[in-house]
């Protein structure tokens, strides 16, 4: 039985997650953490993690973890997890592109993380909603990415899907 409880906020680029869950994470919590996933791939990708530095106060812990994300989910904490997307592109990398490998990577990790006793809102991109792509490396990062989603979705208490700055509830 899990022990963690899950919102999972998920949508487009830039249609509102990070801000949401940011709110719903403050609405539950005055000493909230927020567990950065992101590496700083190229300029333009650390202005992108500075504007959402720029937005937390310093009521937030920050912690930074590239991979091993279950180890970093105190107990008892409330965490914003942001995000699973910008995870298995380390994961992918990490393991060379081995879509199995990453998988059950994912999986095995997901599955550490939400026997933690804590409150935990993940933020996860839905990128499989449009054309297929033409690179196989990438066909197979939607299709990672589509898995996983499934499973953090089936395991959470709640899913959110932001549709241009609009929450749905979805479960």
């Amino acid at each position: 039985m899990n022990k963690a409880k899950v919102h999972l906020i998920t949508g487009g680029q830039r249609s509102g997650k990070s801000e949401y869950g940011e709110d719903l994470t403050l609405s539950v919590t005055k000493s909230p953490i927020y567990l950065a996933t992101s590496k700083r791939w190229d300029d333009e990708f650390s202005e992108r993690i500075k504007v959402h530095q720029q937005r937390r106060t310093e009521v937030w812990e920050t912690i930074e973890e590239e991979l091993y994300i279950s180890e970093k989910i105190p107990e008892g904490r409330v965490v914003l997890l942001d995000c699973i997307t910008l995870w298995l592109n380390n994961v992918m990398d990490h393991f060379q592109f081995d879509y199995d490998k990453s998988y059950a990577f994912a999986e095995l990790e997901w599955k550490r993380l939400i026997q933690k006793d804590a409150t935990v809102f993940v933020i996860t991109n839905e990128i499989g909603l449009g054309v297929i792509p033409f690179e196989k490396s990438t066909r197979r990062f939607v299709d990672l990415q589509g898995k996983v989603n499934q499973i953090v979705a089936q395991d959470a208490n709640e899913v959110t899907l932001m549709i241009s700055g609009l929450p749905l509830s979805v479960k």
